[in-house]
């Protein structure tokens, strides 16, 4: 039964390199939901792909030596890649380097010009690179972008700006008159309460101090703003035309059903978009949901560190279907989801290898040593008890589907994904109640464990055919392994479809084989540090190219004996801790251990070294250094940096691993 269309969009990837496993998380869920509404019969299209200008990726196609196109084709195809290995079932992927994607943006620019939405003027404020955006002294967090937490630098340029506040009234009431619209409410809250309600200003919607982008065509000083650029892609991409040709595909797919995003740009899709096609004249999207994020569980992820995970590593450990579900079952509805490697693994032990794989394995072989593999419906019960039994088990199994659809309904996946674990489990239970291999040494009681037999199999595949849309490689091998076909969901509420006399694959399959915890971290912790050796050769290559290609004198000091340089008491120190001084642009305050010490020494590298980049760090220390207040905050030491002609500055640290507290003689 075609239920109607729907349309489902993930934020498209941007293209500054590698996503990990928490970007790809995102992929995965958007799949799992357009596949469950496949099997509810709705006709889906589901569209991701990759956003690919801005200043950001023109400043790293720089540093890489190749120019902006050739940077993102490489890491668009990884990306894509990506998606492929997690079997992540896209209809469309979208680019936005396409052709027809940057002719729609500048007509779409064009028209929103000359219907006075957008102006001509001059900007000055304060720029974040990596979220290609503008902000205000006031709307700083700390000194720093409220998006990211980076720095921002002092801009002025020229620009194009679009008037927010002109449609500002009309999205307030359709945001109330639509509370579905933003999901969760805890997001809408946030958008009506912090950006709407105070008042929206202007948006800088173009930018002339990079190249990167699709030009203005008619004014070609100008590249179109990597939001505005980005955001139409939901249109573009399924024949949105701005001169009114639209496609017949458009009109049918528009508005989208869900677009599911971050939280962090939950704004921008919330806000920006719908005033964009409003002053389009197009419909907004049904629905916007701002899922959460999906964290390492023993500290941030960073390259700097060469502890962030990637999809691919995590398929390599455990399969594409075990990651599947772990991203999906870890993730609460509004909170954000945790992963480590002990967590992976106690989740496939107990969950896959045990819960569902242990219970296929049990059957199929049960089924083969009993009946020759045939599986045959009896209806036998020999007593209340067995009747009982029974008809508990069929009605856990055929009420799970309405179970599973209600929770789908409100994206709440990692319920619905318990509500299916929850057949195997009864169908486990269902094994621990009947003792099949207590019925086997009766012979007058063969009909009894034929019947229960088959209650095991029908219990499977009804399973196995909820646990699709999001494990679909092992719900299929499931299925094959019973020699049957899934079923569709508008027969799962029926017991009893298993075709009887059937008979089921002679030698079963293990589905997931249990894993030692000890072992997978052990191969994790090997895999990051030759991931930080590999990037350490690579700085030291390029620094030692770059030294060699410059030098530098500076104004020679008075020579001093070596009595005098004696005093001076010079060890290797570990950073354990580090923060920013307060109310200090240039200090930061470390904990360094010096041997059986810990001594506090500020530093005026803010400029060059994040608290974060600093823990862990080997470095150089004055030791003997008479205590000082800085900034109020006692120092009792100096660690020892070098400086180029630019005023960059680099810790001095050892060439080789020394333990904290070694002298430097």
């Amino acid at each position: 039964m075609n239920k109607g269309k729907y349309y489902i969009t993930t934020a498209i990837a941007y293209t500054s390199g590698k996503p990990h496993i928490g970007n790809n998380y995102e992929i995965v869920l958007a799949d799992s939901i357009a596949r469950f509404k496949r099997k509810e019969g709705y006709d889906v299209f589901f569209q991701t792909g990759t956003d690919e200008h801005g200043q950001k990726i023109e400043l790293k196609a720089q540093e890489a030596g190749v120019s902006p196109k050739a940077f993102v084709d490489d890491v668009a195809g990884v990306i894509k890649g990506l998606c492929d290995m997690l079997n992540i079932s896209y209809d469309k992927f979208i680019r936005t380097t396409d052709d027809y994607h940057e002719k729609q943006v500048q007509k779409i620019f064009k028209r929103l010009y000359d219907q006075g939405d957008i102006y001509k003027s001059a900007y000055e404020g304060l720029y974040c690179t990596p979220c290609e955006s503008f902000w205000t002294e006031s709307q700083l967090v700390d000194g720093k972008c409220p998006d990211c937490g980076r720095e921002v630098k002092p801009a002025k340029e020229e620009a194009y700006f679009f008037r927010m506040s002109k449609y500002a009234d009309k999205l307030i009431k359709h945001i109330n008159e639509h509370p579905e619209f933003i999901q969760p409410v805890s997001r809408k809250n946030e958008m009506m309460n912090n950006f709407l309600l105070p008042g929206l200003q202007d948006l800088c919607v173009s930018r002339t101090s990079f190249k990167w982008g699709i030009p203005v065509d008619f004014d070609d000083r100008h590249v179109v703003y990597v939001w505005l650029d980005a955001l139409t892609n939901y249109i573009t991409g399924v024949g949105y035309d701005a001169d009114g040709n639209s496609t017949d595909q458009y009109k049918k797919l528009w508005p989208a059903d869900l677009h599911l995003i971050g939280k962090d740009i939950i704004r921008f899709h919330t806000i920006y978009w719908p005033i964009f096609l409003m002053a389009l004249g197009e419909p907004l999207p049904k629905q916007v949901f701002g899922h959460p994020w999906l964290l390492q569980g023993d500290g941030k992820m960073s390259k700097s560190k060469g502890n962030v995970i990637y999809a691919d590593d995590l398929v390599n450990f455990f399969g594409v279907d075990a990651v599947r579900y772990f991203v999906l079952h870890e993730m609460p509805f509004e909170n954000d989801g945790t992963i480590t490697w002990e967590l992976m693994v106690e989740r496939l032990n107990s969950d896959l290898a045990n819960t569902l794989g242990n219970l296929v394995n049990r059957t199929i072989s049960m089924s083969n040593k009993y009946f020759g593999g045939v599986v045959s419906n009896k209806g036998v019960t020999l007593t209340e008890t067995d009747a009982a039994i029974d008809a508990d088990m069929e009605a856990t199994v055929t009420a799970a589907c309405d179970k599973v659809v209600a929770k789908m309904e409100n994206l709440r996946v990692a319920d619905a994904l318990t509500e299916i674990f929850a057949v195997f489990k009864r169908c486990n239970k269902y094994i621990d109640e009947t003792e099949p291999w207590v019925l086997a040494k009766d012979e007058t009681k063969a009909d009894r464990l034929a019947t229960v037999m088959y209650h095991l199999v029908e219990g499977i595949n009804m399973g196995a055919s909820l646990l699709a849309p999001f494990m679909p490689e092992t719900a299929e091998k499931i299925a094959a392994q019973l020699c049957t076909e899934l079923r569709g969901f508008d027969t799962l509420k029926q017991f009893g479809l298993y075709p009887d006399g059937n008979r089921v694959t002679e030698k079963p399959e293990i589905l997931f084989a249990r894993l030692d915890v000890k072992e997978i971290v052990e191969k994790a912790e090997a895999m990051f540090a030759a991931r930080r050796a590999e990037a350490e050769v690579g700085t030291q290559t390029e620094e030692a190219e770059q030294a060699s290609e410059a030098v530098i004198d500076i104004e020679p000091k008075e020579e001093i004996t070596y009595d005098e340089f004696a005093k001076m008491q010079f060890q290797v120190g570990e950073i354990i801790a580090c923060e920013a001084v307060p109310k200090s642009k240039k200090l930061l305050c470390s904990q360094v251990r010096i041997g059986s010490q810990v001594k506090q020494i500020v530093s005026g590298i803010k400029a060059h070294y994040t608290p974060e980049e600093m823990v862990g760090k080997k470095v150089m220390v004055l030791v003997n250094l008479k205590p000082a207040k800085l900034a109020g905050v006692m120092s009792e030491g100096m660690l020892l940096c070098a400086e180029d002609a630019e005023g960059n500055l680099a810790l001095m640290t050892p060439e080789k691993a020394m333990p904290a507290g070694a002298e430097i003689c």
